[in-house]
Protein backbone atom coordinates (compact mmCIF):
# COMPACT_ATOMS: atom_id res chain seq x y z
CA UNK A 1 0.00 0.00 0.00
CA UNK A 2 1.51 3.52 -1.38
CA UNK A 3 -1.14 5.62 -0.89
CA UNK A 4 -3.77 6.71 1.65
CA UNK A 5 -7.19 7.53 0.92
CA UNK A 6 -7.14 10.76 2.60
CA UNK A 7 -3.45 11.36 0.70
CA UNK A 8 -3.27 10.29 -3.14
CA UNK A 9 0.30 11.85 -2.97
CA UNK A 10 1.65 10.04 0.41
CA UNK A 11 4.49 8.05 -1.59
CA UNK A 12 5.61 11.11 -3.04
CA UNK A 13 5.08 13.11 0.56
CA UNK A 14 7.25 10.54 2.07
CA UNK A 15 10.11 10.55 -0.10
CA UNK A 16 10.02 14.45 0.49
CA UNK A 17 10.23 14.19 4.00
CA UNK A 18 12.83 11.59 3.76
CA UNK A 19 14.80 14.16 1.65
CA UNK A 20 14.64 17.06 4.48
CA UNK A 21 15.64 15.02 7.31
CA UNK A 22 18.68 14.25 5.88
CA UNK A 23 19.23 18.39 4.51
CA UNK A 24 18.85 17.41 0.86
CA UNK A 25 15.09 19.21 -0.07
CA UNK A 26 12.18 21.26 0.65
CA UNK A 27 8.99 19.82 3.31
CA UNK A 28 6.19 22.30 2.41
CA UNK A 29 2.71 21.21 4.59
CA UNK A 30 -0.20 23.45 3.53
CA UNK A 31 -3.45 22.05 4.97
CA UNK A 32 -6.91 23.70 4.25
CA UNK A 33 -10.90 22.93 4.62
CA UNK A 34 -11.96 20.24 2.05
CA UNK A 35 -13.86 21.53 -0.71
CA UNK A 36 -15.74 17.97 -1.43
CA UNK A 37 -14.63 15.57 1.99
CA UNK A 38 -12.54 12.56 0.65
CA UNK A 39 -15.59 10.60 1.88
CA UNK A 40 -19.19 12.07 3.80
CA UNK A 41 -19.16 10.71 7.29
CA UNK A 42 -21.86 11.65 10.03
CA UNK A 43 -21.48 13.98 12.05
CA UNK A 44 -20.37 12.99 15.84
CA UNK A 45 -22.42 13.49 18.95
CA UNK A 46 -21.26 16.52 21.02
CA UNK A 47 -19.97 15.58 24.03
CA UNK A 48 -18.65 17.72 27.15
CA UNK A 49 -18.26 15.22 29.95
CA UNK A 50 -14.46 15.39 29.99
CA UNK A 51 -13.34 12.17 30.93
CA UNK A 52 -15.77 10.63 28.53
CA UNK A 53 -14.21 13.36 25.94
CA UNK A 54 -10.34 12.27 26.38
CA UNK A 55 -11.34 7.98 27.51
CA UNK A 56 -13.89 6.96 25.14
CA UNK A 57 -11.27 5.71 22.37
CA UNK A 58 -13.73 4.99 19.34
CA UNK A 59 -15.66 8.56 20.27
CA UNK A 60 -12.32 10.16 19.92
CA UNK A 61 -11.54 8.30 16.58
CA UNK A 62 -14.44 9.21 15.53
CA UNK A 63 -13.80 12.78 15.65
CA UNK A 64 -10.22 12.68 14.48
CA UNK A 65 -11.71 10.98 11.42
CA UNK A 66 -14.54 13.27 10.69
CA UNK A 67 -12.79 16.19 11.11
CA UNK A 68 -9.17 14.52 8.80
CA UNK A 69 -11.68 13.66 6.34
CA UNK A 70 -12.50 17.57 5.76
CA UNK A 71 -8.84 18.24 5.64
CA UNK A 72 -6.83 19.18 2.35
CA UNK A 73 -3.81 17.73 3.21
CA UNK A 74 -1.32 19.72 1.00
CA UNK A 75 2.42 19.25 0.23
CA UNK A 76 4.20 16.97 3.01
CA UNK A 77 1.20 17.54 5.25
CA UNK A 78 -0.68 14.03 5.85
CA UNK A 79 -3.77 12.68 7.95
CA UNK A 80 -2.75 11.29 11.30
CA UNK A 81 -4.87 10.00 14.35
CA UNK A 82 -3.61 12.43 17.71
CA UNK A 83 -3.07 9.82 19.95
CA UNK A 84 -2.35 12.27 22.99
CA UNK A 85 -4.28 11.78 25.84
CA UNK A 86 -5.46 15.02 27.20
CA UNK A 87 -2.01 17.03 25.56
CA UNK A 88 1.72 15.97 26.11
CA UNK A 89 3.61 14.28 28.49
CA UNK A 90 2.13 10.64 28.67
CA UNK A 91 5.66 9.22 29.89
CA UNK A 92 4.93 10.85 33.13
CA UNK A 93 1.49 9.38 33.56
CA UNK A 94 3.28 5.94 32.90
CA UNK A 95 5.58 6.85 35.79
CA UNK A 96 2.97 7.95 37.98
CA UNK A 97 1.98 11.21 37.68
CA UNK A 98 -2.05 11.94 38.52
CA UNK A 99 -4.34 13.65 35.43
CA UNK A 100 -7.00 15.49 35.89
CA UNK A 101 -8.94 15.99 32.23
CA UNK A 102 -10.22 19.39 31.76
CA UNK A 103 -12.87 20.28 28.85
CA UNK A 104 -9.63 21.16 26.97
CA UNK A 105 -6.32 19.44 28.19
CA UNK A 106 -4.95 17.28 31.54
CA UNK A 107 -3.71 18.61 34.70
CA UNK A 108 -0.80 17.02 36.10
CA UNK A 109 -0.23 16.83 40.13
CA UNK A 110 3.39 16.07 41.02
CA UNK A 111 4.02 13.05 43.05
CA UNK A 112 7.26 13.25 44.36
CA UNK A 113 7.34 15.28 47.94
CA UNK A 114 10.17 13.23 49.62
CA UNK A 115 12.95 13.30 46.82
CA UNK A 116 15.22 10.65 48.91
CA UNK A 117 12.11 8.27 50.00
CA UNK A 118 11.17 8.02 46.53
CA UNK A 119 11.40 4.81 45.18
CA UNK A 120 13.06 4.40 41.31
CA UNK A 121 10.91 5.53 38.47
CA UNK A 122 9.65 3.03 36.38
CA UNK A 123 6.61 2.39 33.79
CA UNK A 124 3.47 0.84 34.92
CA UNK A 125 2.73 -0.75 32.10
CA UNK A 126 -0.32 -2.37 33.75
CA UNK A 127 -2.00 0.64 35.08
CA UNK A 128 -4.40 2.79 33.89
CA UNK A 129 -2.82 5.50 31.96
CA UNK A 130 -1.14 2.66 29.69
CA UNK A 131 -3.99 0.96 29.20
CA UNK A 132 -6.00 3.66 27.81
CA UNK A 133 -3.43 4.81 25.49
CA UNK A 134 -2.99 1.21 24.41
CA UNK A 135 -6.99 1.21 23.64
CA UNK A 136 -6.97 4.59 21.84
CA UNK A 137 -3.60 3.33 19.80
CA UNK A 138 -5.55 0.05 19.18
CA UNK A 139 -8.83 1.88 18.22
CA UNK A 140 -7.16 4.14 15.69
CA UNK A 141 -5.38 1.46 13.98
CA UNK A 142 -8.58 -0.53 13.93
CA UNK A 143 -11.07 2.31 12.25
CA UNK A 144 -8.01 3.29 9.99
CA UNK A 145 -8.95 1.33 6.82
CA UNK A 146 -5.98 2.82 4.56
CA UNK A 147 -7.20 6.14 5.43
CA UNK A 148 -4.31 7.65 7.76
CA UNK A 149 -1.61 6.76 9.63
CA UNK A 150 -1.22 6.34 13.33
CA UNK A 151 1.20 7.58 15.44
CA UNK A 152 3.64 8.02 18.74
CA UNK A 153 1.87 10.01 21.59
CA UNK A 154 4.10 13.23 22.51
CA UNK A 155 5.41 10.68 25.36
CA UNK A 156 7.82 14.36 26.53
CA UNK A 157 10.88 13.09 28.50
CA UNK A 158 14.26 14.38 30.08
CA UNK A 159 13.88 17.40 32.96
CA UNK A 160 10.44 18.05 31.41
CA UNK A 161 8.75 15.02 32.88
CA UNK A 162 11.13 15.83 36.13
CA UNK A 163 9.55 18.99 36.53
CA UNK A 164 6.23 17.32 36.11
CA UNK A 165 6.39 14.45 38.29
CA UNK A 166 7.99 16.89 41.12
CA UNK A 167 7.09 20.76 40.00
CA UNK A 168 9.16 23.33 38.16
CA UNK A 169 9.90 25.87 41.03
CA UNK A 170 10.90 23.03 43.13
CA UNK A 171 13.40 21.51 40.57
CA UNK A 172 14.87 24.17 40.28
CA UNK A 173 15.68 24.50 44.02
CA UNK A 174 16.92 20.48 43.71
CA UNK A 175 19.16 21.29 40.93
CA UNK A 176 21.12 23.45 43.69
CA UNK A 177 20.35 21.24 46.46
CA UNK A 178 20.50 17.69 45.47
CA UNK A 179 22.01 17.83 41.89
CA UNK A 180 23.30 14.16 42.18
CA UNK A 181 19.43 13.25 42.93
CA UNK A 182 18.64 15.11 39.61
CA UNK A 183 21.03 13.23 37.77
CA UNK A 184 19.71 9.62 39.15
CA UNK A 185 16.23 10.92 38.18
CA UNK A 186 17.07 11.61 34.67
CA UNK A 187 18.98 8.75 33.88
CA UNK A 188 16.00 6.89 35.06
CA UNK A 189 13.36 8.56 33.14
CA UNK A 190 15.90 7.87 30.00
CA UNK A 191 15.51 4.54 30.80
CA UNK A 192 11.77 4.65 31.06
CA UNK A 193 11.06 6.46 27.68
CA UNK A 194 13.43 3.72 26.05
CA UNK A 195 10.97 1.53 26.88
CA UNK A 196 7.84 3.11 26.73
CA UNK A 197 8.89 4.23 22.97
CA UNK A 198 10.05 0.14 22.05
CA UNK A 199 6.84 -1.24 23.37
CA UNK A 200 5.00 1.29 21.41
CA UNK A 201 6.98 0.98 18.33
CA UNK A 202 5.96 -2.76 18.25
CA UNK A 203 2.88 -1.13 17.41
CA UNK A 204 2.76 1.45 15.25
CA UNK A 205 6.01 0.62 13.12
CA UNK A 206 3.96 1.23 9.21
CA UNK A 207 3.95 -0.76 6.40
CA UNK A 208 5.85 1.78 4.56
CA UNK A 209 8.98 0.55 7.13
CA UNK A 210 8.71 4.32 9.27
CA UNK A 211 6.75 5.83 11.77
CA UNK A 212 4.89 8.87 12.91
CA UNK A 213 5.24 10.79 15.60
CA UNK A 214 2.21 13.24 15.87
CA UNK A 215 3.41 16.13 17.21
CA UNK A 216 4.71 18.75 14.50
CA UNK A 217 3.53 16.28 11.88
CA UNK A 218 6.56 14.24 11.78
CA UNK A 219 6.95 10.74 9.34
CA UNK A 220 10.69 9.03 8.74
CA UNK A 221 12.37 5.72 8.01
CA UNK A 222 12.70 3.33 11.28
CA UNK A 223 12.39 5.11 14.24
CA UNK A 224 11.18 8.74 15.02
CA UNK A 225 10.68 11.50 17.40
CA UNK A 226 10.50 14.69 18.65
CA UNK A 227 12.38 15.78 21.42
CA UNK A 228 12.35 19.21 23.81
CA UNK A 229 13.36 20.80 27.26
CA UNK A 230 10.64 23.41 27.95
CA UNK A 231 12.11 23.65 31.30
CA UNK A 232 15.03 24.89 29.63
CA UNK A 233 13.78 28.50 29.31
CA UNK A 234 14.55 28.35 33.27
CA UNK A 235 17.91 27.42 33.17
CA UNK A 236 21.84 28.60 32.04
CA UNK A 237 23.78 27.23 29.67
CA UNK A 238 25.72 25.83 31.94
CA UNK A 239 23.45 23.94 33.92
CA UNK A 240 21.30 23.37 30.58
CA UNK A 241 25.26 21.20 29.02
CA UNK A 242 25.11 19.47 32.49
CA UNK A 243 21.75 18.27 33.19
CA UNK A 244 20.01 17.96 29.67
CA UNK A 245 22.45 17.53 26.79
CA UNK A 246 23.68 14.10 27.96
CA UNK A 247 20.18 12.29 27.92
CA UNK A 248 18.91 14.16 24.71
CA UNK A 249 22.61 13.13 22.77
CA UNK A 250 21.33 9.02 24.35
CA UNK A 251 17.60 9.80 22.72
CA UNK A 252 18.91 11.14 19.63
CA UNK A 253 21.80 8.74 19.06
CA UNK A 254 18.78 5.61 19.18
CA UNK A 255 16.69 6.89 17.08
CA UNK A 256 16.78 7.09 13.19
CA UNK A 257 15.55 10.59 13.16
CA UNK A 258 15.18 13.04 15.59
CA UNK A 259 14.23 16.49 15.82
CA UNK A 260 13.97 19.38 18.65
CA UNK A 261 11.09 21.08 19.95
CA UNK A 262 12.81 25.02 20.43
CA UNK A 263 9.90 26.44 22.56
CA UNK A 264 9.98 30.49 22.52
CA UNK A 265 13.05 32.90 22.59
CA UNK A 266 13.30 32.34 26.36
CA UNK A 267 14.73 28.97 25.13
CA UNK A 268 17.18 30.50 22.34
CA UNK A 269 20.54 30.94 24.43
CA UNK A 270 20.25 27.15 24.86
CA UNK A 271 20.89 26.90 20.85
CA UNK A 272 24.85 26.51 20.52
CA UNK A 273 24.63 23.62 22.87
CA UNK A 274 21.72 22.28 20.51
CA UNK A 275 23.41 22.23 17.48
CA UNK A 276 26.76 20.61 18.95
CA UNK A 277 24.71 17.19 19.66
CA UNK A 278 26.07 15.14 16.34
CA UNK A 279 22.96 13.03 16.64
CA UNK A 280 20.27 15.46 16.16
CA UNK A 281 18.68 15.92 12.89
CA UNK A 282 16.87 18.65 12.89
CA UNK A 283 15.28 21.54 15.49
CA UNK A 284 11.84 23.12 14.94
CA UNK A 285 10.92 26.45 16.07
CA UNK A 286 8.01 28.17 18.03
CA UNK A 287 7.99 31.72 18.77
CA UNK A 288 5.85 32.67 21.55
CA UNK A 289 2.40 33.70 21.66
CA UNK A 290 2.15 37.74 21.15
CA UNK A 291 5.59 37.98 18.77
CA UNK A 292 5.75 37.34 14.98
CA UNK A 293 5.17 34.18 13.47
CA UNK A 294 7.35 31.36 12.53
CA UNK A 295 7.08 33.08 8.63
CA UNK A 296 8.62 36.36 9.37
CA UNK A 297 12.08 37.96 8.13
CA UNK A 298 12.97 38.50 11.98
CA UNK A 299 13.68 34.79 12.02
CA UNK A 300 15.85 33.97 8.51
CA UNK A 301 18.98 34.27 10.71
CA UNK A 302 17.68 31.69 12.66
CA UNK A 303 17.02 29.37 10.20
CA UNK A 304 19.94 30.02 8.46
CA UNK A 305 22.37 29.54 11.74
CA UNK A 306 20.45 26.01 12.02
CA UNK A 307 21.00 24.64 8.52
CA UNK A 308 24.80 26.04 8.27
CA UNK A 309 25.46 23.32 11.43
CA UNK A 310 24.18 20.87 9.99
CA UNK A 311 20.65 20.42 10.74
CA UNK A 312 17.06 20.90 8.93
CA UNK A 313 14.78 23.30 10.37
CA UNK A 314 11.03 22.70 10.84
CA UNK A 315 9.16 26.75 10.87
CA UNK A 316 5.53 26.63 11.97
CA UNK A 317 2.38 28.71 11.63
CA UNK A 318 3.89 30.41 8.22
CA UNK A 319 1.35 32.58 6.23
CA UNK A 320 0.71 31.89 3.02
CA UNK A 321 2.09 34.84 1.47
CA UNK A 322 4.97 34.31 3.91
CA UNK A 323 6.33 30.75 2.23
CA UNK A 324 7.86 31.59 -0.79
CA UNK A 325 9.80 34.74 0.89
CA UNK A 326 11.01 32.21 3.52
CA UNK A 327 11.92 30.02 0.98
CA UNK A 328 13.62 32.25 -1.07
CA UNK A 329 15.94 33.88 1.65
CA UNK A 330 16.94 30.69 3.56
CA UNK A 331 17.05 28.07 0.77
CA UNK A 332 15.07 24.78 0.25
CA UNK A 333 17.05 22.61 1.45
CA UNK A 334 16.20 21.50 4.69
CA UNK A 335 13.73 23.62 5.38
CA UNK A 336 10.07 22.10 6.74
CA UNK A 337 7.47 24.85 6.62
CA UNK A 338 4.04 24.38 8.23
CA UNK A 339 0.84 26.33 7.04
CA UNK A 340 -2.55 26.01 7.62
CA UNK A 341 -4.12 29.17 6.88
CA UNK A 342 -5.35 28.61 2.83
CA UNK A 343 -8.07 27.55 1.04
CA UNK A 344 -7.76 24.53 -0.83
CA UNK A 345 -7.41 26.25 -4.28
CA UNK A 346 -4.87 28.56 -2.55
CA UNK A 347 -2.93 25.95 -1.25
CA UNK A 348 -2.66 24.14 -4.61
CA UNK A 349 -1.72 27.26 -6.38
CA UNK A 350 1.17 27.77 -3.87
CA UNK A 351 2.53 24.10 -3.76
CA UNK A 352 2.27 24.00 -7.86
CA UNK A 353 4.54 27.39 -7.52
CA UNK A 354 6.98 25.98 -5.37
CA UNK A 355 7.37 22.97 -7.43
CA UNK A 356 4.72 20.60 -5.85
CA UNK A 357 3.49 17.99 -9.14
CA UNK A 358 1.05 16.39 -7.19
CA UNK A 359 -1.46 19.50 -6.08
Amino acid sequence: MEQMQYKPDWMEARQALTAWWEHRGLALSVTASKDEPWERLPVPPPQTDPDVWWYDAAGWVERSVYSMARTYWGGVAFPSVNTNIGGPGSLGLFLGAIGHPSSSTLWYEPIIHEPEQHPPLRCDFDGRWWKLHLALLDEAQRQCRGRYAVGYPDLVENIDTLAQLREPQTLLMDLLERPEWVREKLAEINAAFFEAYDRLHERLRDPWGGSTFCAFQLWGPGRVAKVQCDFSCMISAEMFRDFVVPGLAEQCARLDYSMYHLDGTQAMHQLDALLEIESLDAIEWTPQAGIEGGGSPRWYDLYRRIKAAGKSVQALDVKLDEIEPLIDAVGPEGLYIMCWDAKESEARELLRRCGWKWA
